[in-house]
């Protein structure tokens, strides 16, 4: 179990409404009249407040959650300063805190962009890219991914230039990569050093990486990420701010991810 900000959520879930709740049974109990204006400080926080964490408590575990990007290990697809919205139930509905699956809806799917808990230190989200899936065999030579022996399709489109909190990736290649059916863009240095290798993904688990190739952590260096560690699938960019570029980055607000 992770104490994390929905533990947190969770408890003061609880305790608000234990306290609104047990005063209005007190009430009921001892025949005492209820009034309104008398009621004491606590229990009118109590009231208040319930409502709200319940609501942003259920969102959070069982819809969205929004996150922040705070690296550029996902550029050019997603920018430091970029706020996104997570689904939390496309690949089952999980209980907070506890994260035990309930309802099985969908698993993940080969280039979904996926939030999931750090296997070294689960209270850490990380987001990434998904490569492999169960039982694939991937390997990853000269800037290239090879999935069960298929090389993924990749074209250039020139140099990157970056801006703000990303400036520092000015001059890396910007390719087109189809990883067998999901396009997308990627960052490389040609040349530069790069961790490469043969990884089997066994079941239950996913090989990830991020689309910024030369600059991410990931399963190169890790392993794999267990099912159990899943958080959601990033869909959307719902704000953008890089205080060492434009402050808001409108242009960024609404871009659906893929």
């Amino acid at each position: 179990m992770d104490f994390d900000f929905s533990f947190f959520l969770l408890a003061a879930t609880v305790v608000t409404g234990i306290i609104w709740g047990g005063y209005r049974l007190w009430l009921k109990v001892s025949a005492h009249p209820y009034v309104e204006e008398k009621e004491p400080l606590l229990v009118e926080y109590a009231r208040s407040f319930f409502p709200i964490v319940l609501i942003v408590l259920l969102l959070r575990s069982f819809l969205v959650e929004p996150f922040r990007i705070p690296s550029g290990s996902m550029m050019p697809t997603l920018l430091i300063g970029d706020f996104i919205l997570v689904n939390k139930y496309t690949y089952g509905i999980r209980l907070p805190v506890l994260n035990d699956k309930i309802i099985e809806i969908g698993e993940p799917e080969r280039g979904d962009i996926i939030v999931f808990r750090f296997p070294r230190n689960p209270s850490i989200d990380y987001i990434k890219r998904v490569i492999g899936l169960p039982g694939d065999r991937v390997a990853y030579y000269n800037k290239i991914v090879y999935i069960n022996g298929q090389p993924a399709r990749q074209v250039s489109l020139g140099r990157y230039r970056g801006v703000g909190q990303g400036s520092n990736m000015t001059g890396a290649e910007l390719r087109l990569e189809d990883l067998f059916g999901v396009e997308h863009d990627i960052l490389v240095r040609p040349g530069g050093p790069s961790a490469e290798g043969v990884y089997i993904v066994p079941e239950g688990h996913y090989f990830v990486m991020g689309d910024n190739r030369d600059n991410s952590n990931d399963s190169r260096f890790w392993g794999t990420v267990p099912e159990e560690n899943l958080v959601g699938r990033a869909f959307f960019i719902w704000m953008n701010w890089d205080w060492q570029h434009k402050g808001i980055g409108f242009d960024r607000i609404g871009t659906i991810l893929n």
